[in-house]
């Protein structure tokens, strides 16, 4: 089955082999105007070509077989599928009252001492099956995907214990094997805060000695990730943790710097993880150490915006011409499943392009949360994966300008229609 996009407003293409960076973010050539046709087949992008061409090929047959979908764009503008690369979709429970707790001035560490706080999301997600997880998982992907996002990186770190990381991480895989919904690429975070039961020490050593084992025997994770955070997990855990998990074949993300300048942003640079992520209070210094390692930074702005915090000097990275995401990281405290939110905060509160804020959650995204075919998504082009949204209107800026509701009228996941609304 081929499926013809035609009458197509302009594309966001991003054909590039490397992340983007500096003022390649917002470089004009990645939009093809408008006039042109995407043709799918087997799943992949096959040609792009001008419309009136792929009627002339295609209009004829679809009439008279099965064998062709003829999709009319109405002239309307065409992104690629989002990436979020930092989210947390499968847990239990309601943290709602926190928010006064905040707002009565209560750090996030003292919410944690009050019995709020991670431990708190902990003890109600163990609680539920894998249905009820399961079912939880998929009402939360059904609204990313309706925001436009047809892939996503998320983690455990809910469980704290070998059988709870494990039924976290099933959970993720019966999500991803669903196909009608965003494919997941799996984080263990085991390393997420200290279960009540345990010291640093002592969790440090059940995460290396028993969690990491298990976890990946089970290949359901393709990284790992540390909360490495003064009050979490320090330095000298987080650096043991994560080279553990590398000899054992992980790849490796970080939490970083989000309350403080902990120094996090050195040791992802020591390490030279793929991603080190919040990033919100990292040194210049420790940036330019990242930037030189290779190292991501990892973006998410909705979080300062549910803590109501100040925003990070995303222009900075820019200015820097080192790679950076975008991501929800949508978790109890930060109930955000709309990167075309989270990019509004960006465009409409700080200043930044919109073509550089689509960047940081496509093409670069992709590159920190690889698709499981092998192929490239999270850009437009000839053999790479068929994720794109269709949107309502004629202007690709309007990508991140609708902050209450989605800006997408269709999506095409993996050369299926989805999110018909055209």
């Amino acid at each position: 089955m081929r499926t013809v996009i035609h009458d197509c407003g302009p594309i966001v293409c991003f054909d590039s082999d490397t992340p983007l960076v500096g003022a390649d973010m917002y470089n004009d050539k990645w939009i093809k105007p408008a006039g042109n046709a995407i043709i799918i087949n087997n799943k992949v992008i096959e040609e792009i070509v001008e419309s009136n061409s792929a009627l002339d090929d295609y209009l004829s047959h679809a009439q008279t077989t099965n064998q062709i979908e003829m999709i009319d764009a109405k002239g309307r503008a065409v992104i690629p599928g989002l990436i979020d690369s930092h989210t947390h979709i499968v847990w239990g429970g309601d943290r709602s009252r926190e928010v006064r707790l905040k707002q009565q001035g209560h750090s996030y560490a003292q919410i944690a001492a009050l019995g709020g706080g991670i431990n708190s999301t902990v003890s109600m997600t163990k609680s539920l099956s894998v249905d009820e997880l399961y079912r939880l998982g998929r009402k939360r992907l059904t609204t990313a995907l309706r925001n436009g996002s047809t892939y996503v990186e998320t983690k455990s770190g809910y469980g704290l214990d070998s059988e709870n990381e494990l039924k976290l991480l099933k959970v993720a895989k019966l999500l991803d094997d669903e196909g009608s919904l965003p494919g997941i690429d799996s984080t263990w975070l085991g390393a997420h805060a200290i279960p009540d039961n345990h010291s640093l020490e002592t969790y440090t050593e059940e995460l290396i000695t028993e969690q990491l084992p298990i976890v990946v025997e089970s290949g359901l994770a393709r990284s790992a990730d540390v909360f490495c955070e003064p009050g979490w997990f320090g330095l000298d855990e987080s650096r043991e943790i994560l080279v553990e998990a590398r000899r054992h074949g992980l790849r490796l993300r970080m939490h970083i710097d989000e309350f403080c300048d902990g120094g996090g942003g050195s040791l992802a640079a020591e390490l030279g993880v793929d991603t080190a992520d919040h990033a919100h209070h990292t040194s210049d210094e420790a940036r330019d150490e990242m930037k030189a390692a290779g190292v991501s930074t990892g973006f998410l702005p909705g979080t300062p915006y549910s803590l109501g915090t100040g925003w990070p000097n995303f222009q900075a990275m820019v200015e820097l011409e080192a790679p950076w995401t975008i991501a929800t990281d949508y978790n109890p405290n930060n109930q955000v499943l709309s990167l075309p939110f989270a990019a509004s905060c960006l465009v409409q509160r700080c200043g930044v392009d919109p073509l550089t804020a689509l960047a940081a959650c496509t093409i670069n995204a992709a590159h920190i949360t690889p698709h499981k075919s092998g192929n490239r998504h999270g850009v437009i082009s000839v053999g790479s994966v068929a994720n794109l949204n269709i949107l309502q209107s004629q202007q690709w800026e309007s990508w991140c300008l609708t902050p209450g509701h989605s800006p997408v009228d269709m999506t095409i996941m993996d050369g299926i229609c989805l999110n018909n609304d055209l």
